[in-house]
């Protein structure tokens, strides 16, 4: 490296460390919110110049001499060359679910330091090791799922438990999406309409730059996003209108079976028409937004108003219950690491791959992008006044249900709440009331609109841009779970296979229809339950994402680090094992709790048991007895997934620790997995 170049990364180096200890250090002077953007940036710099640079060059040897299964296998449908800037387009908006977005906001309850620090140090060593390690290694295996490789480089035990364990969490995963879709979408006609056109758009692109002008990415680009714009500004007409809003203004069941009857069709199309274009539209969507939140926060540099530290890291917080270790981290999840990651990196990404250099610019650095969303999601909670955003995220049961019973409870936590104050905001974006508004995406909308109408447009555009904020999250968690479901789709056909093997040929339209609609049968359940349900059905499940996300990242992880033992390098697993201990540690802590805590605001049995023993004593009224049998069943369902999940994985772990232990005791390399794979 030249001297200047040189000179200029240290700069870089020692300007993000010193944003890093400016936030964690700062206390009780203002800090602005320009320190972790310059932290944030600079981190993610480094780590992508200097760590990803040696993973590729050293650990994992990129050669785009290999050819890649998009050319060996293509079949125009599923495999198939596609220009590097598409597929990090579809690989972002696939991976970039409600994670970034929902789980920053929630964690921010511990206050600004420990969600900060480890979205940008956890991706830079584990969230972004992971989805890169995963990708190459499908791409080296044909394009083979995270079970597929699992079971080749583990072993048949492992190998079953990761395709149950797999399986059973992507089915309640996606279901989770999809219910987030429909509480976002639901009373906005204008998102609803905006979402709804992403559809035909990316029909025309797919046909565009396939069929009529093949590899002319920039013309079918310009149109769609054109399109997408022309979209945005109809949704705002389409909302006021009288006639036509109430085409758009759906009920919670009618959006839950069209985004069901959604995820068959992406599933089923062959990925150039809809999925691959989509996703390629709605990442400008997503990467446009968070660059005009990260452009507003430089340019408003809005102080942080949140302590870096609240009295809630001792467990007693009212927006969830839990010390910040462990339940900070499976919290925020996404924003660092993700197991839903590795399944996009060996399902639909491999697959689209024109050569093997790509992984790196596609794996390592759209983590990286999610990451940054994570960080602009934290910071719309952080700048909020503490009571206002306590108020929006504390249920009814802790702050009550008037303005003035949240003010004085909140108050009592030292965050003072004007009430007068909140019903301003209130009328400013449009919605009826805010308060008790859980679940992190409206607290986020209402940050996002804070932002974009300080730095344009003032109050009287703040409803615009709150409704703009609901449109993007819904447009930002579809992506996900269309991919999602194509990547159910090719894990269903790995099992299907093994009882008939022509089910499990990919390229058979008949077999595709039948996994696609098993595994939409299966989410589309848990989300239709859980719209319909009053007592929230798939909700209750709710606290189970981070945990089996993050045990998805575990098992990815070992598999990871096993490919580097069984071909000879295992100095380079560290990069593997160190993250795979970390997410150990934090996630079966987690389920043990959720299981076992007596504290009936964690542990799933303790409140089930609880309410079991009101209702044996005649405490339940008899009209809310069956509501009650339900919460009941529903926590310890509960209870019995965490269960489930966790033994699974640790099979996985110790069959993986296994394989590295006779590996290493052997002394040489083992032989590779089928077709050609290698580290």
């Amino acid at each position: 490296m030249k001297p200047l170049r040189a000179l200029a990364w240290l700069a870089v180096a020692l300007l993000g460390a010193s944003a890093l200890a400016v936030i964690a250090t700062a206390r009780s002077e203002a800090l602005s919110s320009a320190w972790f953007l310059v932290a944030a940036v600079a981190s993610y710099a480094i780590g992508y110049r200097f760590y990803s640079a040696f993973l590729a060059a050293r650990a994992l040897s990129l050669d785009d001499a290999r050819i890649t299964p998009a050319h060996r296998l293509n079949d125009g449908k599923d495999f198939i060359p596609t220009n590097r800037w598409v597929v990090f387009g579809h690989h972002f908006a696939a991976i970039a679910g409600p994670g970034p977005l929902v789980g920053p906001i929630l964690a921010a309850q511990f206050g600004y330091l420990p969600g900060t620090l480890y979205i940008v140090i956890g991706v830079v060593l584990g969230g972004a090791v992971q989805d890169f390690t995963i990708l190459v290694g499908s791409l080296r295996r044909g394009g083979k799922s995270l079970g597929q490789m699992v079971r080749e480089e583990i072993g048949p035990v492992g190998g079953a438990a990761a395709l149950v364990g797999v399986l059973a969490i992507m089915v309640i995963l996606i279901g989770v999406l999809g219910l987030v879709v429909v509480n976002a979408m639901f009373g906005s006609p204008w998102g609803t309409f905006t979402v709804s056109a992403t559809i035909p758009i990316a029909l025309a692109m797919g046909v565009y730059m396939v069929r009529i002008r093949p590899g002319r990415v920039l013309e079918a680009t310009a149109g769609g996003v054109a399109l997408v714009l022309l979209a945005l500004f109809a949704g705002g007409w389409v909302h006021d209108h009288p006639t036509l809003r109430v085409y758009f203004d759906l009920d919670k069941p009618t959006l839950a079976l069209a985004i069901i009857g959604y995820g068959f069709v992406a599933s089923v199309l062959p990925v150039w028409l809809l999925l691959a274009p989509r996703d390629y539209l709605s990442a400008f969507i997503k990467i446009g937004t968070v660059a005009l939140l990260a452009a507003g926060l430089l340019w408003v540099r809005p102080d942080v108003q949140l302590p870096a530290l609240t009295r809630f890291v001792d467990g007693t917080g009212p927006v969830f219950a839990g010390k910040v270790f462990p339940f900070c981290f499976i919290t925020i999840a996404c924003g660092a690491i993700s197991g839903f990651h590795a399944l996009i990196s060996s399902g639909t990404t491999p697959k689209l791959l024109d050569r093997e250099s790509d992984a790196r610019f596609i794996g390592y650095g759209a983590m990286l992008m999610e990451s940054f969303v994570a960080i602009m999601a934290l910071l719309s909670a952080a700048v909020m006044d503490p009571g206002i955003y306590f108020a929006i995220n504390s249920p009814p049961a802790v702050i009550g249900t008037t303005l003035e019973s949240a003010a004085a409870t909140i108050s009592g936590w030292g965050f003072a709440l004007d009430p007068a104050a909140l019903e301003t905001l209130t009328r400013e974006v449009g919605e009826h009331t805010l308060l008790s508004r859980t679940g992190g995406a409206p607290s986020l909308a209402v940050g996002m609109a804070e932002i974009f109408s300080q730095a344009l447009g003032g109050p009287a555009l703040k409803s615009l841009w709150y409704h703009f904020a609901i449109m993007f999250e819904a447009l930002f968690i579809l992506t996900t779970l269309d991919a999602g479901t194509r990547v159910g789709r090719f894990m269903m056909q790995d099992l299907l296979g093994n009882l008939w093997a022509p089910l499990g040929r990919t390229s058979s339209l008949p077999a595709n229809v039948l996994a696609s609609g098993l595994i939409v049968l299966g989410w589309g359940y848990f989300l239709y339950q859980g719209v319909v349900d009053p007592l929230g059905g798939i909700n209750s499940l709710w606290p189970l994402f981070g945990i089996a996300n993050q045990l998805l990242a575990a098992t990815a992880l070992a598999c990871a680090t096993t490919i580097f033992v069984k071909s000879g390098r295992a100095r380079f697993a560290l990069a593997t094992v160190l993250p795979l201990l970390w997410l150990l540690s934090v996630t079966m802590t987690a389920g043990w709790q959720k299981i076992f805590d007596a504290d009936r605001r964690i542990g799933f049995l303790a409140q089930a048991d609880h309410l079991a023993a009101q209702l044996a004593s005649g405490a339940i009224p008899p009209d809310k007895a069956f509501a009650t049998q339900q919460v009941i069943f529903n926590n310890r369902l509960d209870a019995a997934v965490t269960a489930l999940f966790m033994a699974l994985v640790a099979i996985v772990v110790l069959d993986a620790a296994r394989v590295w232990l006779r590996t290493l005791r052997e002394g040489r390399a083992l032989p590779p997995a089928p077709e050609g794979a290698e580290a």
